[in-house]
């Protein structure tokens, strides 16, 4: 989803990353669009990274700005052990591998853009999580992602590649249809509605975490390209500013947004799984580091919601 978004806005915006792109390779496990406004230096893949070989092969066309968002989603990389560690830890691994071999043959070190998560921490919890909080990942999607932290920290402070993690809230409202996340009912109990159909809420509308929109997102991604890495010192991996709000907060923005009908299409339906992952998540951060290094994000689940009206449902409701 961010990817597809990502692509996007290079498409609409050719200037976004600071500079002209002449040249673009769109990977993915199934061949992605290529926008129209990037057919001219846009190609498309089919490859899965986590498949030995194949991002020595990506690598060797040098590119200057690598963004790695390949992932298996939390739910799934917990239910799955061995896809999460091949896709999550083992893709992550061969293309920094990749990219220190390219550069054994010739001097190459890229700007590497990880998308990592707040998953990286665990319980227990400060009221509020910073930077130089420890990271005990309580799920293994979250241990996936605090190892290729550690690594992408090292593999740049060998001067491998210019990389910066960047650990994103949960991405609210997500475009498209439900998936495997754990977190996906906090974008299904609006995005559905708003579309006219029902949602499942698994939880007590009491838990609390910490959001941001797609378009976020992308401003994230775009402004890692672009920025002084020199600015950001040995700490590479960064805290996303976001919103901490109650699933009930939500809601209340939705109905004041939406009003009362497209609410009661929210139904309560608690699963055991999903509180028990979701009571190990942090709830609240200090984004002050990021923040103080240009990147933005929303601080009303209003601001949320009305973005996701008007990029995703050309400014319609679908039930009123």
């Amino acid at each position: 989803m961010i990817g597809r978004k990502l692509v996007e806005k290079i498409a609409a915006d050719p200037g976004a990353l600071g500079y002209d792109v002449t040249a673009m390779t769109l990977v993915d496990v199934v061949l992605p669009p290529v926008p129209a406004g990037l057919s001219v230096v846009a190609s498309a893949l089919a490859l899965d990274v986590s498949d030995p070989g194949v991002a020595a092969g990506l690598v060797a066309s040098r590119p200057d700005v690598i963004f790695h968002l390949a992932a298996i989603v939390s739910g799934e990389a917990e239910a799955d052990f061995d896809l999460g560690y091949k896709v999550n830890l083992d893709g992550t691994r061969f293309l920094f591998e990749a990219i220190r071999q390219e550069g054994l043959r010739a001097p190459y070190a890229p700007r590497v853009i990880f998308a990592s998560s707040i998953a990286v921490f665990g319980e227990p919890f400060p009221e509020k999580i910073g930077d130089t909080f420890f990271t005990t990942p309580l799920t293994s999607y979250g241990t996936q992602k605090a190892i290729c932290e550690l690594l992408l920290a090292d593999y740049t402070r060998k001067g491998v590649f210019d990389g910066i993690g960047i650990r994103l809230p949960t991405i609210c409202i997500r475009p498209g249809t439900p998936n495997k996340a754990a977190s996906g009912f906090f974008s299904n109990i609006l995005r559905e509605p708003l579309a006219g159909k029902e949602a499942v809420l698994p939880v007590d509308e009491s838990v609390r975490h910490w959001f941001a929109s797609p378009r976020s997102a992308v401003g994230f991604f775009v402004h890692a390209a672009r920025m002084d890495t020199a600015r950001i010192g040995p700490r590479r991996n960064l805290t996303m500013p976001g919103l901490s709000a109650l699933v009930g907060e939500e809601i209340e923005a939705l109905g004041r947004i939406a009003g009362p009908k497209t609410v009661a299409l929210i139904r309560r339906e608690p699963d055991p799984v999903i509180r028990r992952i979701v009571a190990g998540w942090a709830t609240d951060f200090d984004a002050q580091r990021a923040s103080e290094l240009g990147f933005t994000a929303e601080s009303t689940f209003d601001e949320i919601i009305r973005i996701h009206i008007e990029d995703e449902l050309q400014g319609r409701i679908g039930h009123g």
